[in-house]
């Protein structure tokens, strides 16, 4: 597995985001009411305090607790650790009853990217836009296209600074925050 998503100002934290998907979950759970860099910088962060690397089984046996005072340490991982350390719990826990914990079995033999939709949806911590932004996300950085993803994805499948589905680079966020900050004067 190897992608081009390169946005945090962290070269070890991108290349986490590329080589391990668990991380990419993590990211994409954390992204909201929060730095887009910093919640895909959290993985590795995360990584770094428990000092193994990330994976869905040991953290399912972390107790709720523990995982919270690792999100809680300063700098803190999320706006609100608590929760966040929560949903990654249920997040993990979810794979390892689901998936063997391989988060890459999520879109492993899918028939279409309606049944990749629904896989997602089911995720905790994830709805509709966080589902439609991980489709693109999945297709344009990584070469998962299950036939349909554009419709699944919507307008986050078209060309453009929609999402973290389109951060090649530092530059490809300051795009990307241009672009949205416009969207909202127009409004």
């Amino acid at each position: 597995m190897s992608s081009s998503l390169r946005f945090t100002g962290d070269r070890d934290a991108d290349d986490l985001l590329n080589n391990n998907f668990l991380a990419l979950f993590i990211g994409m759970l954390l992204d909201q009411q929060f730095p887009i860099e910093r919640a895909f910088l959290a993985p590795h962060r995360l990584q770094q305090r428990l000092d193994f690397e990330l994976e869905a089984t040991a953290l399912a046996k972390f107790s709720v607790e523990d995982l919270i005072q690792f999100f809680s340490e300063k700098p803190a991982l999320h706006r609100f650790p608590k929760s966040m350390a929560e949903r990654t719990h249920a997040l993990c826990n979810y794979l390892v009853e689901h998936y063997n914990g391989n988060p890459g079995e999520v879109w492993t033999n899918i028939s279409d990217a309606s049944e990749l939709r629904k896989r997602l949806l089911a995720l905790p911590g994830f709805g509709e836009k966080k589902v439609q932004i991980f489709v693109a996300l999945l297709a344009k950085r990584f070469g998962v296209t299950p036939r349909g993803w554009k419709d699944v994805a919507g307008h986050y499948a078209d060309s453009g600074f929609h999402s973290v589905a389109d951060l090649d680079s530092p530059e490809a966020l300051s795009k990307l925050r241009t672009q949205r900050a416009e969207a909202r004067k127009s409004k």
